[in-house]
């Protein structure tokens, strides 16, 4: 029998649960193939000489990707697969890191749930603790140049201010249905309401207007690109949805259509976007590049949101889970 031969794996990550496309030469014989993980084994979904589909389990080894069938083994391939750092949360939009590459999410909750956490921190041993409580439906999460983090209440419409050792005030109300947070290099704040609003908060916390969108059924979604526009995405019913941009000047236009459910947005040092999102039948992460064409990134389920690491890995946030996935790229 000729060799097995691995070529291409797409996307370039997945989370457990994900699915790998593999295409070579000698994939699948009369046998049905294995796709290993390291030692643990995937399941497959498609198997043929040239094409293989295979799930990530539930617990991979995080070792090299390899293909073997009738005794023989293809070469090592690697993937990006996520290593679960924490579960038993509900965060409903991006985790946000601070400069050390702690980690911040919610336990978000249903509406007007009061929960015993708010916000945990995953520090960089990756035990994940309380850090803040008492905040009803926290959703979004930013932090300032001076390191403050800040976390909307989608049930209160407030945002409140948290001091690094966990000390909470309110930075400031009346935000109607708050959602997703985002900082200008200016120090100005922007908030997200579900009801259509965009709203500008000066560091003298004076509050404008800053532009208005179709309501959306989920959140407001928010981050800063490299050319200084507003990114917003906002799930609708529809299935062929959008990122919008807004300039400086408050004017919104159409970045990009046709995702499916867009939820977190964060960009690289290169100025590509990462969308939570279904793309193409794909469901994970979706990458636009400054040439606004697609390709899926990441492979997974339920996910919600994302952030870059110092460590240039991607912080991965499904709706009841942070991984971390070593992808090597430096955040913007």
């Amino acid at each position: 029998m000729s060799s097995i031969r691995i070529d291409r794996v797409q996307p370039q990550a997945a989370l457990p649960g994900g699915e790998f496309t593999i295409r070579g030469t000698n994939l699948s014989g009369e046998q049905r193939p294995e796709v290993l993980f390291g030692d643990a084994p995937g399941s497959i979904v498609v198997g043929s000489g040239h094409l293989v589909i295979a799930k990530v389990p539930d617990a991979p080894s995080y070792g090299e990707l390899t293909v073997r069938h009738e005794g023989a083994t293809s070469n090592a391939y690697h993937c990006a697969i996520g290593i679960q750092l924490a579960d038993s949360l509900h965060p409903v939009a991006n985790p946000v890191a601070d400069a050390e590459g702690n980690i911040y999410t919610t336990f978000s909750g249903t509406r007007g749930q009061k929960t015993a956490v708010s916000v945990y921190k995953i520090d960089l041993n990756y035990d994940c603790r309380p850090f803040v409580s008492d905040i009803i439906n926290a959703t979004g999460l930013a932090f300032d140049a001076e390191g403050l983090l800040y976390v909307s209440s989608r049930n209160e419409g407030t945002i409140h201010q948290i001091t690094p050792s966990g000390n909470m005030s309110t930075f400031v109300e009346g935000m109607g249905i708050a959602t997703g947070l985002a900082f200008d290099p200016a120090g100005n704040l922007y908030v997200g309401d579900r009801s259509g609003t965009i709203f500008k908060i000066g560091p003298d916390r004076e509050v404008f207007v800053f532009a208005t969108l179709e309501p959306s059924i989920a959140a407001y979604h928010l981050a800063f690109g490299p050319d200084s526009y507003l990114y917003v995405t906002g799930p609708t019913t529809s299935s062929f949805d959008s990122i919008q941009r807004i300039a400086p000047n408050g004017e919104t236009e159409l970045f990009f259509r046709g995702l499916g459910r867009p939820q977190g947005i964060t960009f690289d040092h290169d100025g590509n976007l990462y969308c939570a999102a279904s793309f193409a039948g794909h469901r994970g992460v979706v990458r636009i590049d400054p040439q606004r064409e697609a390709s899926h990134f990441l492979s997974g389920h339920n996910i919600v949101g994302l952030c870059f690491l110092p460590s240039r890995s991607l912080a991965v946030a499904t709706n009841n889970a942070i991984y971390r996935v070593d992808v090597d790229i430096a955040g913007a």
